[in-house]
């Protein structure tokens, strides 16, 4: 049986979703995650977990932080669907930009842009409003589980201006061109890295880290800006983008690429730290041994 049906299910609960107020989507997104919370035992007990080892809680508290994190979840997924609503007047209403100024100075170099970010708050939304602030905004995405699901997000990342290049495939010589062009390249830099990346610490655990933000940083100049989401408690979203940097050098590039690598992992595991509940704890960060080839 085709899987169209889940496709055109999706879209037709999105497009519902569309119809209703802004807060009755996120009290509906609430409930979702209370929901997901619940049912999925599997990563709630993963996360809470990593949690605890990497924030040195007690159980009770990582509990709370991976409950808050199941509900963002929830408000994640419904806002994705309610997305086709955007544009760039309404999105104002939800997402406020602090350090614009910051992106603004790294693009008019006229290098690229390595966007350094994480999977905190709604990524999605984040890039939605960089596109709307009139950013040439591209990203390297790793498709979902579900395929359904990666070409409607692949749709509504088109709607707002937002072009997609798949992990993984031919799209990282397109991602490469972009980044020529001086267009702003987001990486969502918390993933396992898999055999191919360097071992980092990440809360006190040695991690395969990607080393491609910074492999493309050094061979074309482009500036490297943080770029994170956080949700606001009284609705709504806050992004900060901090002040850009260069890719630093001292002559042995080995060593350059694990020591800017290092550099950006720990501004990623700074942020999480100070806002824990926004962070997908329950991803397989640490996934790859140590000792693999």
């Amino acid at each position: 049986m085709s899987s169209n049906w889940q496709y055109h299910f999706i879209k037709c609960f999105s497009r519902v979703v569309c119809l209703l107020p802004y807060s009755v989507v996120c009290l509906i997104g609430r409930g979702l995650g209370y929901l997901y919370y619940r049912a999925a035992a599997r990563q709630r007990n993963r996360g809470i977990a990593q949690a605890r080892q990497g924030l040195g809680l007690a159980c009770q508290d990582a509990d709370r932080v991976i409950h808050r994190l199941f509900t963002n979840l929830g408000l994640m997924l419904m806002e994705v669907l309610y997305t086709p609503v955007l544009n760039a007047e309404k999105i104002k209403r939800y997402i406020t930009i602090e350090g614009l100024d910051n992106l603004r100075k790294a693009v008019e170099l006229e290098r690229g842009v390595v966007l350094l970010t994480a999977h905190m708050g709604n990524w999605e939304w984040m890039g939605a409003a960089l596109s709307y602030a009139g950013f040439p905004m591209t990203t390297i995405a790793k498709p979902q589980p579900n395929a359904q699901y990666t070409r409607i997000l692949n749709e509504y990342r088109a709607m707002v201006g937002l072009e997609v290049f798949n992990r993984g495939t031919s799209d990282m010589f397109k991602a490469v061109r972009a980044l020529k062009k001086g267009k702003v390249l987001g990486f969502l830099a918390d993933q396992d890295g898999g055999n191919e990346g360097v071992f980092v610490d990440f809360f006190g655990q040695k991690a395969s880290t990607t080393i491609g933000p910074a492999i493309l940083a050094n061979k074309y100049g482009s500036s490297i800006v943080p770029a994170f989401t956080f949700r606001c408690p009284d609705g709504g979203h806050r992004v900060v983008i901090e002040p850009p940097f260069v890719f630093e050098y001292s002559g042995n590039s080995e060593r350059d690429l694990y020591q800017n690598t290092v550099r950006m992992t720990n501004i990623i595991e700074n942020m999480i730290k100070a806002h824990p509940e926004e962070w997908l704890w329950f991803k397989k960060r640490w996934n790859t041994p140590c000792n693999a080839g």
